[in-house]
């Protein structure tokens, strides 16, 4: 967005809320992540491939801690609901903080993100 002089607003505010957004978990994809953890995904080894397969230019920064552990025994498909309220807005960077929840306990904590304004 762009006001009267020229000059570009941002579109956020802080305090503004995301629709949550909810993640099913398999063990096939937990047996991904595991795989992927250990740098033998090429998203993880070579910045090029990550931003083909539509890692996000305007992500400075992010960072989260797991807290619980997300269960997810064989045979069965578990939830994860994310939700993110702007904290910060500059004319720069936008920060987000993020919670993400499991069974309705937070398995996240900490978790931030810093976009492109």
């Amino acid at each position: 967005m762009v006001n009267a002089g020229g000059a570009r607003m941002s579109t956020f505010t802080v305090g503004q809320e995301f629709e949550p957004k909810s993640y099913r978990v398999t063990r096939e994809l937990l047996v991904a992540y595991a795989n992927a953890s250990g740098d033998q995904n090429p998203i993880h080894q070579n910045e090029e491939f990550a931003k083909s397969v539509g890692s996000s230019a305007a992500i400075r920064d992010f960072s989260a801690r797991f807290t619980k552990p997300v269960v997810v025994p064989a045979g069965v498909t578990v939830e994860v609901l994310f939700s993110a309220k702007v904290s910060e807005v500059t004319d720069a960077t936008v920060k987000l903080d993020i919670t993400a929840t499991c069974n309705g306990e937070k398995v996240l904590g900490m978790t931030k993100a810093l976009f492109r304004n």
